[in-house]
């Protein structure tokens, strides 16, 4: 799919996913809006620069997305960064799918069937066999996601204190 802007040649408007550093500067910053969304859907209210400070802090800085514990894959959209998503291993053939992420204006574009399709291919490369996922209750549009791309509902596989919902896709 292409647009055009008047008198130019037509630009993608395609969604490209690429793997990232978590401490890049296009990803921190992704990684740094996906927190600010959770912090403020599960709390109800704003947060700022310093609550998220001290959330990237205490262990959520996704530092563990790299090679050998995981993944980030970055998602651009006309060569801007627009969207994350993560893998981690949870042992030989499992991997967790973690920090879904597409920014809000874009959304309802295609993005996040892009990211989760681009973290099977790289889960399938990496020798996965499934994929496991955890998340909110309030999190619905994330939960009707994973259902429509073929993830089903399992009993909990961790005890991770946010989580309502766990998830699982086999990945054949």
């Amino acid at each position: 799919m292409t647009e055009r802007i008047r008198g130019s040649a037509p630009i993608s408007t395609r969604w490209t996913v690429e793997p990232a550093e978590p401490r890049s500067t296009d990803a921190a910053a992704i990684l740094r809006l996906y927190l600010a969304e959770m912090i403020t859907r599960y709390y109800g209210r704003p947060t700022d620069d310093a609550e998220i400070d001290r959330h990237l802090a205490n262990g959520h800085d996704s530092a563990d997305l790299t090679p050998s514990t995981g993944l980030l894959l970055l998602a651009r959209r006309r060569g801007e960064a627009v969207g994350c998503i993560g893998l981690r291993h949870l042992d030989a053939r499992t991997l967790e799918l973690t920090r879904m992420f597409v920014r809000p204006d874009t959304r309802g574009q295609g993005g996040a069937a892009e990211l989760l399709g681009a973290a099977e291919a790289a889960a399938r490369e990496l020798g996965a066999h499934s994929i496991r996922l955890n998340t909110r209750k309030d999190l619905v549009e994330a939960r009707a996601l994973y259902a429509k791309h073929g993830y089903t509902e399992i009993p909990p596989y961790d005890n991770h204190p946010l989580a309502d919902h766990w998830f699982e896709k086999q990945l054949g």
